[in-house]
């Protein structure tokens, strides 16, 4: 039944989504294909570990780009044409990639698929919540999220099989399916109401909503909130404006000091480190499926247990995983004569010609399996889902902008660093630093972040303005 009714809908998320799709896709791109470049015989492709650390967080700087781009482009031309202009920048980037000859193509190819992510992170959230109906919006909200997590998968799948130039040539598929499907689509009604065209909205909507449906009552609803949104830089010295972006803001940036993306981008090299007894390659499809099923999860507990206990049991999941990994990693180093990345990137042992199967050596695909899954349990959405909550909606704009730069930037230093760091002092290093984030994530949920599981978001606003908790009564 909710198919039926919702059909054009749900065509509309698909087709937007499978940009979120490529955007999981191209951002572990170097996984499984910087071993493979390491032991390729092109001498011109083999990388030095400044080039690898480049090559991982590049994308992260046109991310923010992108991200920037986004900010400025969902006004000027609408949701949905942002989103497919996002297809530009990917189609040319995956292609540049793909036909690489030399370092400099991968970087360049690397950056363009960054701008595209960043635009579509931008762009997408916003409108599918434009375009969802209230009944529905929490599932399709976590919508863009799952698609990113499944781009995630389908390269560590693809990466088994495919060599590393043909993985650049599938990511064109969904690219190109999301551009054609989007032509079709309408534009995010809201947009429509905000530059004016009343009838186009209504007609975006009858579409969206089917003929027979209430939807005259909904746009009267539209009109009314975005008639009353608007604010002045002046209103920033209010409590209940600086303190939930400040809130957002902090969280956007310890979400990244968890150390997510590194981690996820270095995925195959980080195993190929810690000596697996199982092939690298499959170590990280295996984390790339606990990373779908565990958002999958998260989606369904989001609303029943809370967010602040959620956020917890996130932070306490990522804290005992990183500890083991930093504790197995350093006690390791001696008995392999530590190899550097380099030298471990290019050592191909088979799974059965290597070392005799030792159990001691599953505790890093454990813990790596852990990690991902506290992340994507709490820390990874419910960063984004907060965000929408507790924000006003004035300033919603700016405030998201802000948060997508710091997440950005924090990414790419992270990335950027993670390979030296590696280089300098071991694995343990970076693991243990994230496992001391863990701790300063947990301490700042207890402190800091609202519980606004079942209030309404008169009541969240009510809160930063007074800083008493439940405001509304029934008189």
């Amino acid at each position: 039944l909710l198919t039926l009714k919702h059909g054009k809908l749900f065509l509309a998320v698909f087709s937007a989504v499978l940009g979120n799709f490529n955007f999981g896709f191209a951002l572990v791109f170097p996984s499984p294909v910087i071993p493979q470049l390491q032991k390729g015989n092109d001498p011109r492709l083999q990388m030095d570990i400044h080039q690898i650390s480049w090559f991982g967080s590049i994308f992260t700087l046109g991310a923010a780009l992108g991200g920037v781009s986004a900010m400025v482009l969902n006004d000027r031309v609408g949701r949905k044409i942002s989103i497919m202009l996002s297809g530009v920048p990917s189609v040319v980037g995956l292609l540049v990639m793909g036909a690489a000859q030399n370092f400099w193509m991968l970087l360049w190819g690397r950056f363009l698929t960054g701008i595209a992510g960043g635009i579509t992170a931008g762009s997408i959230p916003v409108y599918v919540s434009e375009i969802s109906h209230p009944s529905v919006r929490g599932a399709l909200g976590s919508c863009p999220q799952i698609t990113a997590v499944f781009g995630s998968l389908a390269l560590y799948a693809f990466g088994l099989v495919l060599p590393w130039r043909w993985l650049a040539v599938a990511g064109e598929i969904p690219v190109i399916i999301m551009m054609i499907l989007l032509c079709f689509m309408p534009t995010s009604p809201r947009y429509h109401i905000m530059k004016g065209n009343r009838a186009r909205a209504v007609k975006s909507l009858e579409w969206l909503r089917g003929p027979n449906s209430d939807y005259l009552t909904e746009f009267n609803k539209i009109e009314r909130s975005i008639n009353s949104q608007g604010v002045q830089w002046s209103d920033l010295k209010t409590r209940s404006y600086y303190k939930p972006i400040l809130i957002s803001v902090v969280m956007r940036f310890l979400q990244q000091m968890t150390g997510i993306t590194p981690i996820l981008v270095y995925l195959e090299p980080i195993f190929h480190m810690t000596a697996i007894s199982l092939e690298p390659k499959y170590d990280a499809a295996l984390v790339g499926a606990v990373r779908l099923m565990s958002v999958a999860i998260a989606a369904s507990l989001m609303d029943k247990a809370g967010r602040k206990a959620l956020l917890f049991t996130s932070g306490f999941l990522m804290y005992i995983a990183m500890l083991s990994m930093t504790m197995y990693t350093h006690k390791t180093q001696c008995n392999h004569g530590n190899l550097t990345v380099t030298e471990g990137l290019k050592s191909t042992y088979g799974g059965l010609t290597g070392p005799a199967f030792d159990p001691i050596t599953l505790i890093p695909l454990i813990s790596a399996m852990v990690i991902i899954f506290g992340y994507a349990m709490g820390w990874g959405p419910i960063t984004w889902l907060l965000m929408s909550e507790i924000l006003p909606l004035g300033a919603r704009g700016v405030a998201s902008g802000l948060c997508v730069g710091v997440s950005w930037i924090t990414a790419f230093v992270l990335t950027q660093l993670f390979m030296h760091v590696v280089e300098a002092y071991g694995l343990f290093a970076p693991f243990l630093f994230f496992s001391v984030v863990s701790v300063v994530n947990i301490i700042f949920t207890a402190k800091c972040v609202p519980e606004t599981k079942g209030r309404t978001l008169e009541e969240i606003e009510n809160f930063f303005r007074t800083g008493r908790t439940f405001t509304i009564l029934d008189s």
